[in-house]
C-alpha cells in the first residue's frame, strides 16, 4: 500500500508494504504513480517507508520473478525508471526520509531524491549483483553523479551495504538523525523546504541561464511572501 498526505505545502508519500518489508511490485509502481499525480501542487515531496526498519528493500522478488523474458524484463525496468524520473523532476524539493535500510531499488529510490535525511541506525547499499543483476531504475547512472564513477562502481559492483555514517562521508546520506527523534527531524527539514524559494533554488541549482536566475529572484522579490516577511523583520528592527 502506498499513502500520500499533504500537509502545509508538504506532500508525504509513505510506502507501507510490512508483509513485504516495504519492496516494490507491479501494483506498488501503480500506487507511486497515482501518488506522485496527486502530490501535484505541493510546494516539497519526501518520501518514506512504514515502520522503522525498512525504507524500501527493493524489488518484490515474489512478484518479479513471474518475469521471465527478455521483453518483461525491459518493461518492467522502464517503469519504474519513469517513476523515479517523476520523483527526480517534481518542482519542489524531494526529500527521502530513510526510516530504515534502503537495498537494492530502495537505494535507486532514495537517490531519485534531491536530499536523504538517515535515521543513525540504518544500511544503504545497491546490492543488486548478489541476484547477478544490475541497477536498471536510474540509480547507478544517480550514484555516479553523487559520489563519482569509482566510488560508484566499488559500491554498485561489489554491493557492499553502507551504514548511514559511512553514506554521509561519501555524499550519499546528506545528514544523520538520531532514531529517537528521526520523524520529528525529517519532517521539520522536509517542512522546511515547502517554499517557493526552496522550489526556485532547486531549479537554478537543476541549470538555468544567468537571466533566469535573476527572473526568479525577481518573482519571489514582488510576492506577498516576501514582502510580509520583510515586514515582520522591519518591526522588530524598530
Amino acid at each position: 500500500m502506498v499513502k500520500m498526505e499533504t500537509v502545509d505545502g508538504l506532500a508525504v508519500i509513505t510506502i507501507d508494504r510490512p508483509e513485504a518489508r516495504n519492496a516494490i511490485a507491479p501494483s506498488t509502481m501503480d500506487e507511486l504513480d497515482e501518488a506522485i499525480d496527486a502530490a501535484a501542487g505541493a510546494r516539497a515531496l519526501a518520501i518514506t517507508g512504514g515502520g522503522d526498519r525498512v525504507f524500501v528493500s527493493g524489488g518484490d522478488l515474489k512478484e518479479l520473478a513471474k518475469l521471465r523474458t527478455l521483453d518483461e524484463a525491459r518493461a518492467m525496468a522502464w517503469r519504474m525508471r519513469r517513476i523515479c524520473d517523476r520523483i527526480s523532476a517534481f518542482p519542489g524539493p524531494v526529500v527521502a526520509a530513510l526510516n530504515g535500510h534502503a537495498l537494492g531499488g530502495g537505494a535507486e529510490v532514495a537517490v531519485a531524491a534531491d536530499i536523504r535525511l538517515a535515521a543513525d541506525d540504518i544500511t544503504i547499499g545497491f546490492n543488486q549483483s548478489s541476484l547477478a543483476i544490475m541497477p536498471a531504475w536510474g540509480g547507478a547512472e544517480r550514484l555516479t553523479t553523487l559520489v563519482g564513477p569509482s566510488q560508484a562502481l566499488l559500491l554498485a559492483g561489489s554491493g557492499r551495504k553502507l551504514s548511514a555514517e559511512e553514506a554521509m562521508r561519501v555524499g550519499l546520506v546528506d545528514q544523520v538523525i538520531e532514531r529517537s527523534r528521526f520523524d520529528d527531524g525529517w519532517r521539520t527539514i522536509a517542512q522546511s523546504l515547502a517554499t517557493a524559494p526552496a522550489t526556485a533554488i532547486k531549479k537554478v541549482i537543476r541549470g538555468v541561464e544567468p537571466g533566469e536566475a535573476v527572473e526568479e529572484f525577481a518573482h519571489l522579490w514582488v510576492a506577498d511572501e516576501h514582502w510580509a516577511a520583510a515586514d515582520r523583520v522591519l518591526k522588530r528592527a524598530k
